[in-house]
């Protein structure tokens, strides 16, 4: 939970800062905005995913599970700009799955802080090894930064991606060529 007195008192400073006028009347409110807006994007702070991955079902099999086109939201710790796009998480179950919206849930809760998405890649991996106690987990992102897209080299539409790989998925090539595939990157 965001500090909501502290971010008005900082989201004015700064308007005031940039040279505008905090009580021109489309600005009033925009503290405030703010600092609600604050405690949404950041809400995955001092957060994991336990309390999502320990919903858990048996299963006899360790076919491989592909959740893909998961989209997210995160913030750049760097500039505090965001970054978006899809995660794609494979992984082997151990004789336990989860829902797959909890996939989801883990992409969110880890999304949900200042981010690099270098460590949204590795975190959202060993979740799953974790709390799954997974054979293994291949974890691909794919994000649009708009510290890249608005600011300094001003490159839009240049996609970051970052894979990780966990588990059965270290040496296996013909695993991640199988998850590649299905996602069609």
């Amino acid at each position: 939970m965001v500090n909501h007195d502290k971010i008005r008192q900082a989201a004015k400073l700064i308007i005031e800062a940039i040279g505008e006028d905090v009580n021109r009347e489309g600005l009033i409110e925009t503290p405030d905005r703010i600092a609600r807006m604050y405690d949404e994007i950041f809400s995955g702070i001092g957060e994991d995913a336990e309390k999502y991955l320990s919903k858990q079902f048996t299963i006899e099999s360790d076919n491989l599970v592909l959740e893909k086109d998961i989209s997210f939201y995160s913030m750049c710790e760097h500039h505090f700009l965001p970054f978006y796009g899809k995660a794609h998480i494979a992984y082997i179950p151990n004789g336990k799955v989860t829902g797959l919206s909890k996939l989801a849930r883990t992409v969110e809760v880890y999304s949900k802080k200042p981010q690099l998405q270098e460590r949204l890649t590795e975190e959202i991996a060993d979740a799953i090894m974790k709390y799954l106690n997974a054979k293994g987990v291949m974890v691909i992102i794919e994000a649009e930064h708009m510290c890249m897209a608005m600011r300094g080299i001003k490159k839009q539409g240049s996609i970051t991606v970052t894979t990780t790989c966990r588990g059965d998925f270290l040496n296996d090539n013909n695993l991640k060529n199988e998850v590649f595939s299905l996602i069609k990157l």
